[in-house]
């Protein structure tokens, strides 16, 4: 195409033909007999003329043809008006010429164009280089003007790049260039003195403006401008529309390149990783650098805060503090995306009324919060918040960006979470071997809390003696939960779902949205210690885990949410349901455990506990008497009589004896004390909180009951010893010793009580 339509050497071919002619005109004397062959050749000069210069030219070169006429041969009209035609004809048709020249150079510059952007586009490897680049690589289309790229700000456009340098920095959005990003659409101003809104540039005499938006996935994202001193031909306006679509594909496959890129890092990061902690952490790592950002943090709600699983650059002091402190209930946009599962993004949080206070303090501008989505759950648990304290626009690629990244998250989550659930049961199998039963209650209950999405407080109730029985409480009154057992009945109304899906250790959930939940607690047990100890008016959500094993509901797992009636989702269903069969095995276990440590502590004819269990009692009653400052009394007691039946009536009425003898002793024993069947016919009894004069009446009565024993003609009687902590002894073997020398005394002297 250029070179078919090379001007340069058109001229000079057409040049030739009109120097030729006019030759040729001037010697038609010696070539040929008459002047008539002379205007053919002067007919050609003129239109050739016309033909490469335009009309004017051509009347010129007319006029001369004429004046040569008439000083060689004389001149007609009729000749003056061919060659008048001639040069009009001649620049019609030259005319059509030079501009189908002009338009196939501007066409081949535009194809030019097109081909140096696939070519070299592809070699940058980020937008930000990639829109840097464009001015300089077509400040040669644009001679007597600027090249130029801007992205948008607040209120405004911001220069990112020109060639030659300019004076201007910032574009209101009303310039053609406001309006091509607001538009979407090419600008072409081929006079800028008929655009009111044109903003000139300093030292540059500018025609025409063009202004081309460029796109990132279908957003305008960036204005490529240019501005020359003489206006566009159509076919460059084409070329350049085209580049910048080329540009736009070229912004596209980057975005595409930047998103498989970080997701790729983020995927085999998360191999490495461990815990939910560290996860979070290297997640911020990689979207910080990859954004562009300063700080982030990674939030969990649970219960009544969102706590920081994670953060990073946050240095300021208050800020820090809310890290620490967590974010109470409702405070927050966290808190807005928690229940919407909808991200937020904001260039203007300092204006936000729902911001943390800290934050907005400190004049952060940019933020987003966005939900890291885990499977099941109806709740964002989890909620990413980065962000700067500059203004930025939040391109809708980097939206895209933030979604994929954050399900990648949540996947990852999901993982470390039941593998988290793993551990946990891990743990309490082993502390099974080392704690005391009363002591894993607690243990289970405090990981259910931690594991179940939802849960910030609940209880424990275990089936004991026939009733469900409370022995663990998180968030509530223990002691006042104790006084309200359960029979299975009850359990089973409060459960509500029926026998056979508590058996399958089926999860319930109940919310205050649709339940009056301290009603259908209050039909289960004492409406008193319910809304105190159990604070029901409180509770707004509920996950009820039965735990079966067997056939038979050891126990009711409570976990309650205080603030949220949505808290649990099929997320915490699905926790629930992964803890029954292990807490199940678990409370099995302690029960076999807690049997065969009564069968070893417990007698079997009287059914008291025995001297083991004596020894084991007594070391943690004056442990507790010694830390807290109560008193302790301590009875030895050995049965007067008690061989003679034996002797006379035989060892059946013997064991009768000491079985009565225990019965009543039981009746009698205060709520608190202990009682043991010490060896023999002795008996022992520990009275916490009880000093010796109290002591002394209850042993008193003690004898009394023992006393009215009667089997045939043999009566009963004791002789017992005390003695008290803290003045009698201050350890268990000082406080023995003395009880047992005491009885001894009272049997020498006779008596039933030596204290």
């Amino acid at each position: 195409m250029n070179r078919a339509f090379n001007r340069p050497m058109i001229g000079l071919l057409y040049g030739s033909i009109a120097l030729c002619a006019l030759a040729f005109a001037l010697l038609s004397d010696f070539l040929a007999p008459h002047h008539i062959y002379r205007l053919p050749f002067l007919m050609i000069f003129s239109a050739t003329t016309a033909s490469i210069y335009g009309l004017s030219w051509g009347i010129l070169a007319a006029g001369a043809s004429a004046l040569l006429l008439a000083l060689s041969s004389g001149v007609q009209a009729m000749d003056g008006v061919l060659l008048l035609l001639s040069a009009v004809i001649a620049n019609g048709v030259g005319g059509s010429l030079r501009t189908a020249h002009r338009h196939a150079k501007a066409l081949a510059r535009s194809h030019q164009l097109i081909a140096e952007a696939l070519e070299v586009l592809p070699a940058l490897d980020s937008r930000h280089a990639l829109l840097a680049s464009l001015p300089k690589r077509l400040t040669d289309f644009v001679t007597g003007g600027h090249a130029s790229v801007w992205v948008s700000q607040e209120r405004s456009l911001r220069l990112l790049a020109s060639s030659p340098d300019i004076g201007i920095r910032e574009l209101s959005t009303q310039s053609v260039v406001g309006r091509a990003f607001r538009e979407g659409q090419p600008q072409y101003v081929p006079d800028v003195r008929q655009e009111p809104h044109f903003v000139a540039t300093p030292g540059l005499a500018t025609v025409a403006e063009l202004a081309l938006p460029l796109f990132e996935r279908g957003e305008v994202v960036a204005v490529f401008n240019l501005e020359k001193d003489r206006p566009f031909l159509p076919e460059e306006v084409d070329g350049f529309i085209r580049f910048a679509e080329a540009v736009s594909l070229q912004l596209d496959r980057l975005a595409d390149l930047e998103a498989r890129r970080l997701l790729s890092d983020l995927s085999v990061e998360l191999q490495k990783v461990g815990s939910l902690q560290e996860a979070a952490q290297m997640a911020l790592a990689l979207l910080l650098r990859s954004l562009s950002l300063e700080a982030g943090v990674v939030w969990e709600a649970r219960g009544a805060q969102m706590q920081a699983l994670a953060y990073s650059n946050v240095s300021e002091p208050t800020l820090l503090k809310v890290l620490q402190e967590g974010l109470p209930y409702g405070q927050g946009l966290a808190w807005d995306v928690y229940a919407s599962g909808k991200p937020f993004f904001t260039q203007h949080y300092a204006d936000e009324p729902r911001g943390v206070p800290a934050l907005r303090a400190v004049g952060w501008r940019t933020f987003v919060a966005h939900p890291v989505p885990t499977h099941g759950a109806q709740r964002s648990r989890y909620v990413l918040v980065i962000g700067t304290p500059h203004e930025r626009t939040w391109r809708k690629a980097e939206q895209e960006l933030l979604l994929l990244f954050c399900r990648t998250l949540g996947i990852g989550f999901d993982r470390l979470i039941e593998k988290n659930w793993h551990e946990c049961v891990g743990h309490l199998m082993q502390e099974l071997l080392e704690e005391p039963s009363e002591n894993l209650y607690h243990m289970m209950l405090v990981e259910a809390i931690e594991q179940v999405p939802g849960s910030e407080a609940g209880s424990l109730l275990v089936l004991d003696g026939g009733l469900y029985c409370y022995k663990a409480a998180v968030g509530y009154d223990l002691v006042g939960l104790h006084t309200a057992p359960s029979s299975p009945a009850d359990m089973l109304r409060w459960y509500g779902l029926g026998e056979e899906s508590a058996h399958l250790g089926i999860p319930r959930v109940i919310s205050s949205e649709t339940t009056v939940i301290p009603e259908y607690s209050h039909q289960t047990a004492s409406a008193d210690i319910m809304d105190t100890a159990g604070r029901v008016h409180e509770i707004q959500a509920n996950l009820c885990l039965p735990i079966a094993y067997r056939g038979e509901v050891l126990a009711y797992l409570n976990l309650d949410n205080l603030h949220d009636p949505q808290a649990f989702g099929e997320d915490s269903l699905r926790a629930a349901q992964f803890f029954a069969a292990p807490l199940a095995t678990l409370l099995h276990d302690i029960r076999t455990h807690r049997l065969l440590e009564e069968a070893a502590l417990t007698d079997a004819l009287t059914k008291l506990p025995n001297r083991r269990a004596f020894d084991k009692v007594l070391a943690e009653e004056l442990e507790r008497a010694v830390r807290y400052g109560y008193p302790l009394a301590l009875a030895v007691m050995d049965l007067k009589g008690f061989k003679a039946v034996n002797d006379s009536l035989g060892h059946a009425t013997g064991d009768m004896a000491l079985s009565q003898v225990a019965q009543l002793l039981e009746k009698e024993r205060r709520a608190g004390d202990h009682l043991f069947r010490w060896g023999g016919d002795e008996f022992a009894a520990i009275f916490p909180h009880t000093d010796k004069t109290e002591a002394i009446a209850v042993a008193t009565r003690y004898a009394q009951v023992v006393e009215s024993i009667r089997f045939d003609k043999h009566r009963l009687g004791v002789r017992i010893g005390l003695a008290a902590y803290p003045e009698d002894g201050l350890t268990p073997d000082r406080l023995l010793i003395t009880a047992d020398n005491r009885m001894y005394e009272a049997k020498a002297l006779g008596v039933s009580l030596k204290s």
